[in-house]
């Protein structure tokens, strides 16, 4: 949970494996926003637009060196 935190004052991109909920396992850099008790608000660069994460879908989560913008 620290490390969502950080990143949400340093503006940081996260790279992460994520099950979806059709079961599909995808790799998205996102941008996290806002953090709930279960989920996350972060702006997914792939999609290009707001999206909820579920924590336990989760699979694998790094900080990334570069920036990617928006």
């Amino acid at each position: 949970m620290k490390l969502f935190n950080h990143t949400i004052k340093e503006k940081a991109t996260l790279e992460m494996i994520y099950l979806a909920a059709n079961g599909k396992v995808t790799q998205r850099f996102v941008r996290v926003v806002e953090i709930h008790n279960a989920h996350m608000l972060a702006y997914c660069y792939s999609r290009k637009r707001l999206r909820m994460f579920t924590f336990e879908n989760i699979l694998a989560v790094r900080k990334t060196d570069g920036g990617l913008s928006a």
